[in-house]
Order: C-alpha cells, then sequence, then structure tokens
C-alpha cells in the first residue's frame, strides 16, 4: 500500500464536513486513503471514518485502524506524550 501524501488526510482544527468532502473525493480516484491525526483531532477523525463510511454504504469500509503515540517537545520545552491514530478506508467488492 503507497503512503504518501496524496492518499493521506490529516486532520486539523477546521470544520468536520471539510475533511468528509476531501476524504470522499480522495476515494473517488484512490482505491483506499489514510486518516491521520494526534491529540485532540483524533476524536475529528474518528468522527470523519464514520460520516464517510455512513454516507457512501456500502461503497467504502474500514480497512484497519492504528493507535500509538509520539513524544512532542512543547512550546515549554518539554516532552509530552501525544496519541496517535490512523484509519484506512477502502473501496469494497461490492
Amino acid at each position: 500500500m503507497s503512503n504518501n501524501s496524496n492518499d493521506t488526510i490529516f486532520i486539523g482544527k477546521k470544520p468536520l464536513m471539510t475533511y468528509v468532502t476531501s476524504t470522499i473525493v480522495q476515494l473517488a480516484t484512490k482505491p483506499n486513503v489514510i486518516i491521520k491525526a494526534r491529540g485532540l483531532t483524533t476524536a475529528i477523525a474518528i468522527d470523519v471514518s464514520q460520516v464517510v463510511i455512513k454516507k457512501t454504504k456500502p461503497a467504502f469500509a474500514i480497512d484497519r485502524v492504528s493507535i500509538g503515540s509520539e513524544s512532542l517537545v512543547s512550546s515549554d520545552g518539554k516532552n509530552r506524550d501525544v496519541s496517535t491514530i490512523e484509519i484506512s478506508i477502502k473501496r469494497t467488492a461490492a
């Protein structure tokens, strides 16, 4: 599976439907798309995947979900562990 920026949606602070639309547009031309988020935006990533799956059922399904953590240096110089999530959505055989 290719993992370049063309098939990856990075979740930030934009409205939910911005990411849903972007994901559906990517899925129109790609066999799978990865939704990535970290920190407080992990909940938005989960919401995006659920909206996409429910709105496009049965065309797409969740392929896999990976969770983890990254160690980042905050603005005050301290190391912080931040949760991460990757949700892969793929085209179904139907």
